[in-house]
């Protein structure tokens, strides 16, 4: 049985999502990470602009489907050992964050999108963050999804205009309550993302290490509450 995760790890988690896909799309030719469906959208680009980068965005939505589904088995493996998942896959998530980063730092800069440099980097970033997702929505019930924000921002709207309107004492509370989370999670991924444009400005591909800094703090929280637990 897993701990109830401390309420920062969805927030630390988003602002990672909005980081790596951001710093992604700038190093990468447009490759997001994260929102790989946004990919047939720069696909298109490509192709119409002949710019580099088409191949990556074209094998990133099965590579991601591919490494949910082994996520998924593989959580399923490790529970029936009576282990609980979530620390191994967030350890492995992390691994594979440092190793995007150290492919990006040592490969980096990447002028040609198809370039196998790239698309070995882009395919390690993009399996990190599909292992992240699949974090996300399988071991974070309650929590927010930390890198899809469409549902967020819906979620957001139908909610701050349901408490305009809402008169119930107790119903305003409830809304109130599922607004908190919702709220961090949107401000933690804007952060990132903000974050992640100013710092490749400033550093270039060395910024993300801080993601993996972010996920290695993740990591000994999460493990820290599995100790803690009665």
């Amino acid at each position: 049985m897993e701990s109830p995760l401390h309420p920062s790890v969805g927030p630390a988690l988003s602002f990672n999502g909005g980081f790596v896909d951001t710093l992604g799309f700038l190093a990468l030719q447009g490759l997001f990470t994260a929102h790989v469906t946004g990919n047939f959208v720069t696909l298109g680009v490509s192709i119409v602009h002949g710019t580099s980068g088409a191949l990556p965005k074209l094998i990133a939505l099965p590579v991601f489907v591919l490494v949910v589904g082994l996520t998924h088995l593989a959580a399923v493996a490790i529970h029936q050992r009576g282990l609980a998942p979530l620390r191994l896959l967030l350890v492995t998530h992390t691994l594979l964050l440092a190793a995007f980063a150290l492919l990006a730092i040592l490969w980096g800069p990447f002028t040609d999108g198809d370039s196998t440099t790239a698309l070995i980097t882009g395919m390690t970033g993009v399996t990190a963050m599909a292992i992240q997702n699949a974090i996300s929505r399988q071991h974070m019930k309650g929590t927010p999804p930390t890198t899809l924000m469409t549902g967020n921002v819906t979620q957001f709207a139908v909610d701050a205009f349901a408490l305009w309107t809402e008169r119930d004492i107790q119903q305003r509370a409830i809304i109130k309550q599922r607004l908190k989370p919702i709220c961090s999670t949107l401000l933690a991924f804007a952060s990132g993302c903000v974050s992640a444009a100013l710092l490749y400005l400033a550093w270039g591909l060395w910024a993300l290490i801080l993601p993996v800094v972010v996920a290695v703090g993740v990591c000994l929280g999460v493990y820290r509450g599995d100790r803690l637990k009665p």
